[in-house]
């Protein structure tokens, strides 16, 4: 089982959202791995408004992604999925895919064994 949670703010700095100021804008994903290829989840995106004062219900933005994460290779992985919005203030369907690189950061690599000139 894999989970994360994105406790993200958002501020727009210029058109008609500039004026909101700090947004919060939560999300989350849970997921099962199927095989060691396959594992599938359920994302949740979101925009409750500004920090403070959240936007009503009706016209926040709350859409849930059943999504399919394929590890293609030990680096790279593909993750897409097709999702809905269940308030007014949401796109009512929502088609994602992400292309992803895995980086080893820190690891050491054997010395070479070449001499320099």
């Amino acid at each position: 089982m894999y989970w994360s949670v994105n406790p993200a703010f958002d501020k727009a700095y210029t058109g008609a959202e500039a004026r909101r100021g700090w947004e919060f804008a939560p999300d989350a994903k849970i997921s099962w791995n199927f095989t060691n290829v396959v594992a599938f989840g359920l994302e949740y995106y979101s925009g409750l408004g500004p920090v403070g004062e959240f936007d009503s219900f009706p016209r926040q933005s709350q859409q849930f992604v059943p999504a399919f994460d394929l590890n293609v290779s030990p680096k790279w992985e593909i993750n897409f999925g097709i999702g809905v919005g269940v308030t007014g203030g949401t796109d009512h369907m929502l088609v994602k895919a992400i292309i992803g690189r895995r980086f080893e950061w820190g690891k050491r690599h054997p010395a070479s064994t070449q001499k320099s000139p």
